[in-house]
């Protein structure tokens, strides 16, 4: 790390080789990269997405779901591979003009509709299909309180924590501890809610605890960036941990988290869905032993 401390310039330009993670693929315009149109499958509802904890929402919101009884919620996921700049083809432009995944298409409807950003994805299947989003009064209110307090507080943990924690070009103590100060104030939220409350938004299991977990559950179950749990002392979050374990156990989220899922365990990573048996035989473990 430099001595030399850094001022900034009057007016700021790119270097592309600053960064870290992720330079390659990070630039300071929008638009489309190259021409290429998406696939669309057989199921009226098509996901082009990655399982990052944003990715994962709409996979278990998904299986949640299709596990409910909501036959209409079968849907094609889409491996987008935003290592490979994949998010800035033509095709995933048009429905996302901000490149980032989740994205969904309804052919349900005509025209096709486009929905992104992982909390208006949750909100629109919710009310599509009247389950995981009370209709009203204050259980409907305090879903959406926890759901944007999710899509608020999640850059911190992300983009802050555990950009610098686990994927800048070098340690910086700073950087380090603001974040995980923030990140642990965060958790502390979480848990003293769950102390008094089962799920999110009382005893409803709803979208608000399928936008949290990928992120919250995801660093006391020590899924997220590696060594955070210790770094955080995740396992003193007690009702955070004892919800996110009970999160953790439903069928649908161990389905729904692994869709669109390019790396850990092969027998977790599901690179495309379009059928519920895929999970039984599509799985890279599956394939590569059939290769």
């Amino acid at each position: 790390m430099s001595d030399t401390p850094y001022i900034p310039p009057a007016v700021w330009t790119w270097d592309k080789g600053s960064g870290g993670a992720f330079a390659n693929i990070n630039r300071p315009i929008a638009g489309p990269t190259h021409d290429k149109a998406l696939p669309v499958g057989k199921h009226p509802l098509q996901l082009y997405s990655l399982a990052t904890p944003n990715g994962q929402k709409v996979g278990i919101l998904l299986e949640e779901l299709l596990a409910a009884g909501v036959s209409q919620a079968e849907y094609d996921a889409w491996l987008i591979k935003i290592g490979d700049g994949e998010q800035f083809s033509s095709g995933f432009v048009d429905i996302n003009p901000n490149s980032k995944i989740p994205a969904l298409v309804d052919h349900s409807v005509s025209p096709p509709r486009r929905v992104f950003e992982s909390g208006s994805i949750l909100v629109y299947l919710a009310e599509k299909f009247g389950k995981f989003l009370p209709e009203d009064g204050p259980a409907r209110t305090e879903t959406l309180n926890w759901l944007f307090w999710q899509m608020g507080a999640a850059p911190i943990l992300g983009g802050g924590f555990g950009h610098f924690f686990a994927y800048a070009p070098e340690k910086y103590e700073y950087p380090i501890n603001r974040y995980a100060m923030e990140a642990k104030r965060q958790l502390d939220v979480l848990d003293r809610h769950l102390a008094d409350h089962e799920y999110m938004a009382g005893d409803e299991y709803t979208i608000a605890d399928i936008a949290i977990w990928p992120w919250y559950g995801g660093v006391v179950l020590g899924r997220s960036y590696p060594g955070a749990d210790v770094f955080l002392d995740g396992p003193s979050y007690k009702n955070l941990t004892r919800w996110a374990q009970q999160i953790d156990a439903r069928p649908a989220v161990k389905r729904g988290r692994i869709v669109n899922k390019a790396n850990g365990p092969l027998e977790e990573q599901l690179h495309e869905r379009h059928d519920a048996s895929d999970f039984d035989t599509k799985t890279q473990d599956k394939l590569q032993g059939a290769v």
